[in-house]
């Protein structure tokens, strides 16, 4: 257990940053107690922050007011702003922009931003489009998710956004793990985050410093477990948790993954819910996937 009161990192990017999925009514209206409860859970359960109105809390969904509650919620429940990193992924630069000063001014520690998604960018856009963001003042992390976005943000790409002083770290969710090394070289300043659950253990090992998650939401105490021993290279703890988490991690990067983790979380006992459209209901085959297998997570005693 871990105090809510502070959070003396300075680097509040780093360590298991929780990606959170956000609980609806049944009219599916945001339910922001269910979510303070939840943010102040994780935290609680040893996860380092939060990362409120990404994909996985369906922020593409949100009015304006809605997003910004959200991340005010999350600030207040979370006990210190700095555990917070605000996604503020948007079509334009200037809206991006816009939530990142509102993530300034409720108090978050940092910012999480895809590049321009409407399109395919060039290397000229991305880099004007992380400046105008970066120019609020919070620490900016980057968000490579090339088979959503279009934009891969390439080793090189990176290298230059970090020698811009336009970025402090990557979510890396390409899933390939070689890209690590390649990172390290090209700008050995950039902090790499771990972007896909599934991928948790071979970028650890490569040297992340951060998880940007999906299953601590349903799991949190052996998600958090699983992650320090990775980053520290004990596999005797390490890889049993992994291989007995990694029918639930993969989800992560399936394209049902918010339903999947929301599911997660009801089985083990916390508020996850429906999804907004036009996210429909899993098929009764993932259904039945995702319920053994987090069945059998908590038959064995993971939490």
């Amino acid at each position: 257990m871990v105090s809510t009161s502070a959070d003396s990192r300075t680097r509040p990017w780093r360590g298991v940053m929780v990606a959170t999925a956000l609980p609806f009514r049944e009219d599916r209206s945001v339910d922001h107690g269910a979510y303070a409860a939840h943010v102040a859970r994780l935290v609680a359960d040893g996860c380092d922050g939060v990362v409120p109105n990404g994909s996985l809390g369906e922020y593409q969904t949100l009015t304006d007011q809605e997003r910004a509650q959200v991340l005010e919620t999350a600030v207040e429940a979370a006990g210190a702003g700095s555990r917070v990193m605000a996604g503020v992924a948007a079509y334009g630069s200037a809206e991006s922009r816009r939530w990142a000063e509102q993530a300034a001014g409720a108090g978050a520690g940092s910012v999480l931003l895809l590049p321009p998604n409407a399109y395919r960018a060039d290397a000229d856009a991305v880099r004007a489009h992380y400046a105008e963001v970066a120019e609020v003042g919070l620490p900016v992390v980057a968000y490579n998710n090339p088979h959503d976005t279009r934009t891969d943000l390439t080793p090189d790409l990176l290298s230059r956004l970090y020698a811009d002083g336009s970025i402090v770290a990557v979510k890396e969710f390409s899933g390939d793990v070689r890209r690590a090394y390649e990172i390290a070289e090209l700008a050995p300043g950039l902090d790499l985050l771990i972007g896909a659950d599934d991928v948790l253990l071979e970028l650890a090992v490569a040297g992340a410093v951060g998880w940007i998650a999906g299953y601590p939401n349903a799991l949190p105490e052996s998600c958090v477990a699983l992650y320090r021993a990775a980053v520290a290279r004990d596999l005797d703890v390490a890889l049993p948790l992994y291989r007995a988490l990694h029918p639930l991690l993969r989800w992560d990067s399936k394209t049902e993954f918010v339903q999947a983790i929301k599911l997660s979380m009801d089985l083990a006992g916390s508020h996850g819910g429906g999804c907004r459209p036009p996210r429909s209901a899993l098929t009764p085959e993932q259904h039945a996937a995702v319920t053994r297998a987090t069945e059998q997570a908590l038959a064995a005693g993971l939490r």
